[in-house]
């Protein structure tokens, strides 16, 4: 995560010093993420994402974020005498890519780039015969590597983001359980 936070750094004062377009924002907004698992039911939970972010650039753009968020999942198996759920609080760094079209004060943009998630803490609640049957489910690790593609729309200072976030990396390597959202976010330009 050092090597994430020195980069946008180094690349924000390149950009200044180089007298390239910048901005600088807040922004929150909801999420539905899922843990997909081959061997149970999954359904989304509602969570919630709030931080900052940086545009780098003209119609190309460098956009660095950094937000805290909420995420998680709900499980059954297939006969519903298994359940649980599991909530994480996270530290996200996206570092997305993007290209913008449109005038100044209206413009669509579209975004791609890596993620990386740090889980700040988590909390379980798994049915009592759960981890009898499933030993070792909760144990999740403690960051991913994944993917952001979204589009967005600015109308002057406010910004809008839809995004897909998928990941590269098992959040439960021993169950082979990845996370994924839908996340909707408004932002604020403030710079």
């Amino acid at each position: 995560m050092k090597k994430y936070l020195l980069s946008a750094t180094l690349l924000i004062a390149v950009c200044i010093s180089a007298k390239a377009q910048f901005s600088l924002g807040i922004k929150g907004g909801v999420n539905y993420s899922t843990i997909d698992n081959s061997n149970l039911k999954s359904s989304s939970v509602a969570g919630y994402e709030v931080g900052a972010f940086a545009r780098l650039g003209g119609g190309i753009y460098l956009q660095p974020e950094l937000y805290l968020s909420s995420s998680g999942g709900q499980f059954n198996s297939s006969d519903n005498t298994f359940n649980g759920n599991v909530h994480f609080t996270n530290l996200n760094v996206p570092l997305l890519l993007g290209i913008k079209f449109g005038p100044k004060n209206l413009n669509l943009r579209i975004m791609g780039g890596p993620i990386y998630t740090s889980v700040l803490s988590q909390s379980n609640n798994f049915s009592q015969n759960f981890n009898a049957a499933y030993n070792d489910f909760g144990k999740y690790s403690n960051s991913t590597l994944g993917y952001q593609a979204g589009a967005g729309i600015d109308i002057g200072a406010i910004t809008a983001d839809l995004r897909y976030e998928g990941n590269l990396t098992d959040i439960n390597p021993n169950y082979g359980q990845r996370q994924n959202l839908w996340a909707l976010s408004v932002g604020f330009k403030i710079l």
